[in-house]
């Protein structure tokens, strides 16, 4: 039977390297995301090795946008196995300095736009057998003194609430999931990663980053890593 991923929040970075590993290992990929041209060349870059993939433009804190997307890979891939949710938003900089309502949208990505993509996938990774839901997260949602200090430092701090959430929400739905036999895992990466723009020069290879969810997709048991 045919497996496939659905990578949301497509781009440079940790969601192409995520993209060429499962794609390596036989699944067909999804890519989804904001801009058409990125989408493109991703599809592309996998076709070029051997790698069924095609591509859907969603905005990824839009609902009804990323179930159209989920319903349209179903038609053109089959059925979802895998959700891989890379997305995140990072308005709200300075929460003091920004409107409640601005703030609210780093949620849409983190957590609304997450849950309507478990939600429209459900029917598929239950039935897979080794559906799974793994997210990307960053450190700035961790709750220490230094990384709070850091997101103040560094205006991230829309970005740390996010991440908190998103860190809550796979424990969530990784203790209610478990009996239905869909494997949920985060990977928290905790650092600026080669090849995006917050890595001026060196940063952490996405290749490690993309090998540690495959790890945790094979086991299912442990549901976070972390990497720096």
């Amino acid at each position: 039977m045919s497996k496939s991923i659905v990578v949301v929040g497509f781009g440079p970075g940790i969601s192409t390297a995520v993209a060429d590993r499962f794609g390596a290992e036989g699944f067909s990929v999804a890519l989804v995301g904001r801009t058409r041209s990125r989408l493109d060349a991703g599809v592309a870059a996998l076709r070029a090795r051997g790698v069924e993939a095609a591509a859907f433009v969603a905005d990824a804190s839009d609902p009804d946008a990323i179930r159209a997307a989920l319903a349209a890979s179903r038609v053109a891939l089959g059925a979802v196995t895998v959700i891989h949710w890379n997305a995140f938003g990072a308005e709200a900089r300075d929460i003091l300095a920004t409107e409640p309502e601005v703030v609210r949208e780093v949620f849409d990505v983190a957590v609304v736009g997450l849950l309507a993509a478990v939600q429209a996938a459900l029917p598929d990774l239950k039935r897979a057998g080794d559906g799974a839901i793994l997210v990307t997260n960053g450190a700035f949602g961790e709750a220490t003194p230094q990384m709070d200090a850091m997101a103040v430092t560094l205006k991230t701090m829309g970005l740390g609430l996010a991440n908190a959430a998103k860190h809550k929400l796979v424990g969530l739905l990784s203790a209610q999931l478990k009996a239905d036999g869909v494997y949920v895992g985060e990977v928290t990466v905790a650092g600026a990663v080669k090849g995006t723009a917050w890595a001026a020069d060196g940063g952490i290879d996405p290749t490690t980053i993309s090998d540690a969810f495959w790890t945790l997709y094979l086991g299912r048991d442990a549901i976070r890593a972390r990497i720096a």
